[in-house]
């Protein structure tokens, strides 16, 4: 057995490509940082080997909420234009504005972010965007992971991916279960793509070998691209404390008709008129570049709209007044009907 044996000082974890001591470093340096989103006084963690957080009294029948998601293939584009500062923010937006559909107020977030090799500046740019995040939508982010796997990644790239919770008393959670004849449907503006049909955007882009650098509008393509989602919680939230919303649909991959059609109960359409709303000049130039139909266009991007309010139409004023005291236009884009025929949403 002596010739077996092995001289393990030979071969250490950092020569596999596991910087141990760089990892604790970067994550002692981001708990300043989770201190910036704490709702209350967190709860003391000894060891910290998960987050910890005080569930709020003064509900009656209190109802988690959950969402977990990532942004997708807008990652590859943020790796060549070397944009990590807002992708964070894109991660947040995706789960929390999953939530608060619902009618939930997201409690807590956590992320996890895995590369092949830690790059401190890169990591703490994609980190600083998730507090960003965090502190748009009033939700604290109590914890994550971070993975640095050799041989599982290219040079220069990583992934993320997010979870959320969030909270919302039995009684008021919005459904498709009260949606009425008669209700407006109140569109909310996105900020550009968001984070969904990359794949798509990138492939035209390719096909047609375009700058990046390329003017669009009053902005360069890469810089219409990699504007961040749009975080539509605290409007949303006291949206619903001023007035009845019915349900809420964000509009993510699948576009309107994919989205809309989800929160729309058997027996009733939601009627959409497609002029209703003028989309960013991006959203032309992509289509125009890679000459897809206006189907396409709206079966896979949001083409404008992030969030779809179904509400009374008692409501309309009052929703559209506060939504847009925060700076997120509004648009009254279509009501809903009873059945018109086999389509849950029809748009024209």
């Amino acid at each position: 057995m002596d010739n077996l044996k092995l001289n393990l000082e030979k071969t250490s974890y950092r020569e596999a490509g596991v910087d141990i001591a760089l990892a604790d470093q970067l994550i002692e340096s981001w708990q300043s940082k989770f201190s910036r989103t704490a709702r209350a006084e967190r709860i003391p963690l000894p060891q910290g080997f998960s987050g910890l957080f005080q569930v709020p009294t003064g509900y009656d029948a209190p109802v988690l909420v959950s969402s977990t998601d990532g942004v997708g293939t807008k990652l590859k584009l943020a790796f060549e234009v070397q944009c990590h500062d807002t992708i964070g923010i894109d991660l947040v937006a995706m789960c929390v504005n999953d939530v608060i559909v619902q009618g939930a107020e997201p409690l807590f977030f956590l992320d996890y972010f895995a590369t092949g090799k830690l790059d401190p500046v890169v990591s703490e740019a994609v980190m600083e965007g998730i507090v960003t995040g965090c502190e748009i939508a009033g939700t604290d982010l109590i914890g994550g992971e971070t993975a640095e796997m050799p041989g599982m990644y290219r040079r220069g790239e990583y992934d993320l991916a997010g979870f959320c919770v969030g909270i919302v008393e039995k009684a008021q959670i919005l459904s498709s279960a009260c949606v009425r004849a008669g209700d407006r449907i109140i569109g909310l503006a996105s900020s550009g793509f968001h984070a969904n049909g990359y794949s798509l955007i990138r492939k035209i882009i390719t096909d047609n070998q375009v700058p990046l650098a390329t003017r669009v509008a009053d902005q360069t393509l890469a810089q219409a691209l990699m504007t961040p989602t749009t975080i539509y919680v605290k409007p949303l939230l006291e949206a619903v404390s001023v007035a009845p919303v019915h349900a809420v649909a964000h509009i993510t991959g699948g576009g309107l008709p994919g989205n809309l059609s989800r929160i729309i109960p058997n027996g009733l359409t939601a009627q959409v008129c497609a002029g209703s709303w003028t989309r960013a000049p991006v959203f032309d130039w992509l289509q125009n570049t890679g000459k897809l139909s206006d189907e396409s266009m709206l079966e896979v991007f949001n083409c404008g709209i992030g969030m779809a309010v179904v509400a009374p139409q008692e409501s309309e004023t009052a929703i559209r007044e506060t939504i847009e005291a925060s700076g997120i236009k509004t648009i009254r884009m279509g009501e809903i009907r009873r059945d018109l025929g086999s389509d849950k949403v029809v748009i024209e």
